[in-house]
C-alpha cells in the first residue's frame, strides 16, 4: 500500500467525487492515521453508519446536523464531534461546508 505522507499539505490535491453532493480530499495517511477533508453541498448527507475506526471530526465551514450514538446536535464552524469505534454516526449538511475527519487506523476502503 502506498502512503500519502508528504511533510506539507498545500490544498492542491485532487478532490474525489463520492457522489450525492459529497467529495473528499486526502491530507495524509499511513497505517496508523488518516486525515480527510470532506466537502458537502447543501442537503448532502453522510448516511448513518458505523466502523471500527476512531473518528474525530472538525467543522471547518458550514452548518451540519450531526447524529452520534442516537444524539443529534447542530454544529457550526469551529465545532466538532468524536465517534468512538462501532458507534453509529452521520451528518446532514444544512449549509454548504467542509468537515475535517481524522481516523485511526486509516480507512483502507477509501483507497480502493
Amino acid at each position: 500500500m502506498d502512503f500519502k505522507k508528504d511533510s506539507f499539505f498545500n490544498g492542491n490535491s485532487d478532490w474525489e467525487d463520492v457522489g450525492n453532493g459529497v467529495s473528499r480530499q486526502f491530507v495524509g495517511y499511513n497505517a496508523q492515521i488518516m486525515m480527510v477533508i470532506v466537502k458537502f453541498e447543501k442537503g448532502a448527507t453522510g448516511a448513518l453508519h458505523q466502523h471500527f475506526h476512531s473518528q474525530i471530526t472538525y467543522v471547518a465551514s458550514g452548518k451540519f446536523e450531526v447524529t452520534v450514538n442516537g444524539e443529534t446536535n447542530i454544529l457550526h464552524e469551529g465545532d466538532g464531534f468524536f465517534a468512538q469505534p462501532n458507534i453509529f454516526h452521520g451528518v446532514k449538511c444544512l449549509e454548504e461546508g467542509k468537515l475535517i475527519d481524522a481516523f485511526t487506523p486509516l480507512r483502507e476502503e477509501f483507497l480502493v
